[in-house]
């Protein structure tokens, strides 16, 4: 048997654009507003989209608890919102936030501090040098 997605309150104008995944889901990305830090991901239905635009404060699903999660409400690493705007395909959502303390949930500021796989590196890419 399915279960029937959760009933929202988002702005249907809104909800006819998004491009969901598989699941009803969107990416979204949290990144600090005023200096451009890329902080998280995270994923969001209509229902947390609509929280988080209406709260002030980001609302996420949790696919691995299945359930909405409120950033800092337990953690006390607030994600206070700033602005939301959607990619040029509706299908990621992008929250310029001011974070309050760790955004990634080991307590470091950003989830893409402990693996970087590429840094300052001159790979000689096509307009590299332009």
């Amino acid at each position: 048997m399915t279960s029937n997605p959760p009933v929202s309150s988002l702005d249907p104008e809104i909800a006819a654009r998004l491009k969901r995944s598989a699941d009803g889901l969107v990416p979204a990305i949290a990144q600090q507003y005023d200096t451009g830090e890329v902080l998280m991901l995270g994923w969001m239905d209509d229902e947390a989209l609509h929280r988080t635009l209406t709260t002030g404060r980001c609302t996420y699903w949790s696919r691995s608890r299945r359930e909405y999660w409120v950033k800092g409400e337990t953690s006390g690493h607030f994600q206070w919102v700033k602005s939301v705007a959607l990619d040029c395909d509706a299908d990621t959502v992008l929250v310029k936030v001011d974070q309050v303390g760790a955004a990634c949930h080991t307590g470091a500021r950003a989830c893409f501090e402990a693996d970087v796989l590429l840094k300052d590196a001159d790979s000689g890419a096509p307009g590299a040098d332009q």
